[in-house]
Formats: structure tokens, sequence, C-alpha cells
């Protein structure tokens, strides 16, 4: 099943995708209904008896708006830990992002007025709808109640002032993720073989295969696990493949009027235009 958080007339709610339509599922709030109980989702979603919403008239919002966690991972495709000079690790670097950055599907990424050096990354997303520490592999993609897109934009100067990655990572509204949480029984165990791309007004920039992930989703949980206790609604960002902006030679940055898309074969694609900070 896909989900889809909106607003709509000073309203925000859930809505589950059949077919062409989105069934409105009123004043929900995907998060809270992980909370509570991540197995009523997939009931939730079939028991739907709402009209329509009128697409044209909805925002997307990021699928879960406040996660508890958006955990990162950084270098977890061989050749982008290539491309960036650093070598191939052996343990998942991590840092993490703020609720602050997210914005939904066809929203603005903001080019912050300190800096021009803005660049994208496409991810595939990870999302925790049962929590835990100390998870096997085994048993980690049990966890796991679906999986969505993020686009980790990232403000080079920043992130490089120093060995700390977190403001260069936390502009606001550089966080594009959704459009739809897909449910992980749409899509292979772990999100194995599929093919993500990233695309700036219609170039392909980044193209791969979620095989070539040096620590696959199972590991991500289990490494992750060890040392923090995942909560239902936490984000994994698992990482970009080569090809971003700044390891381009010129470099490239996204600038205002560009539109940015990421994605990921069976989940679909996120789209951003880019504007300037007021």
């Amino acid at each position: 099943m896909r989900f889809v958080s909106y607003s709509a007339s000073g309203r925000t709610g859930l809505a589950v995708r059949r077919g062409s339509d989105l069934i409105d599922l009123g004043p929900l709030d995907l998060g809270e209904v992980l909370r509570k109980d991540p197995n009523s989702l997939q009931d939730l979603g079939r028991s739907a008896k709402g009209a329509p919403l009128d697409a044209r008239s909805i925002r997307y919002r990021p699928p879960i708006a406040r996660p508890p966690k958006i955990i990162c991972i950084g270098l977890n495709y061989a050749d982008h830990a290539t491309e960036s000079q650093m070598k191939k690790p052996d343990y998942p670097p991590m840092f993490s992002r703020f609720s602050t950055t997210l914005i939904g599907h066809n929203e603005p990424i903001i080019r912050p007025k300190v800096s021009t050096q803005l660049d994208y990354e496409g991810e595939l997303v990870a999302v925790i709808g049962r929590g835990g520490k100390h998870i096997s592999r085994e048993r980690a993609l049990d966890h796991v109640v679906g999986y969505s897109l993020f686009n980790e934009a990232s403000v080079r100067d920043y992130q490089f002032k120093s060995s700390q990655w977190t403001v260069g990572k936390n502009f606001d509204a550089t966080g594009p993720f959704g459009p739809e949480l897909v449910t992980a029984d749409e899509l292979p165990p772990g999100c194995k073989g599929l093919k993500i791309e990233t695309r700036l007004n219609g170039q392909t920039l980044q193209s791969a295969n979620t095989d070539v992930m040096i620590f696959p989703i199972a590991d991500l949980i289990f490494y992750i696990s060890e040392a923090i206790t995942l909560e239902p609604g936490d984000i994994i960002v698992t990482g970009t493949p080569s090809g971003v902006g700044f390891a381009r030679k010129p470099p490239i940055w996204m600038k205002p009027g560009d539109i940015c898309e990421v994605e990921v074969e069976g989940i679909g694609i996120l789209s951003n235009p880019v504007k300037d900070e007021a």
C-alpha cells in the first residue's frame, strides 16, 4: 500500500492510494499511527471508504512530519566514497538531520543566503514501524514498515567547515522527503536490486542500484540499534550513489529555477524546484 500525508484547506490528513486515486483517511498523522500500532496501517488502508481527494488541491507533506530520529548514512556506495576522496568505510558513518529541514514533494528546496554550494543527493529511506534495541540482522527487516525517497540536499562549504557535517546537512528546507510511504510488502526485501537515479533539469546525474550498497538496510538497523533504541516513525536515510555535484569538474550546484528529481524503481519520483532564501 501507498500512503500520502497531505494538507488542504487548512487541515492536514492521511490518504491511501488506490490506482490513480487518493482515498482520504481523515485527519490522521502517520507518525502517530505508527506509534500507536504499526500493525494497524494495512487494516487502515484496506478499510478506507472516504471520497477521493482532488489531487490538484492538496499539498504533499513529508510522510512523517516530525520523525523521532532522522539517521543519515554517509558513504554507503563505494563509488561515492571514491569520488569524495575517502576510503570505503568498515563501519557505517552516521549523522543526524532535524525535522526543520524536511519538506514535501513539489515543495521548494531553499538555497540559503550564505552559500551557492547547494548539492543534490538522491537516497532511499527506510521507515521504522516496530522499535527495538540490539536488533539482529536476521530480524531487522521485520522492523521496517515501509520505504520512501529523500533528497539529502547539502550545503557543501558549510559541511566541510569542520570534521562534523551537522551544519551543512541541516539548513532549513533542504530535506525533501516523500512523496509516499510504500509498505514493505510491495517491494523486494530490504529494497534490494532497485534502480536509483537523480535528475537535475532532466539530466541524469546519479544512477546506481541498491544492490551495491556497502551496508544493506538490515546491516544498518543492526549497527544503529547496537547503540540507539529505534522507535516507530524513525527514518534511516541510507546513503547516496556517486555523481554528486561537488565531485564533478566543474562542480554542479543547484540554483533557483532548477527542478531536481529522485527516483527509485517501484517507489516513485520525488520532485522539487529550487528557490533562493527570501
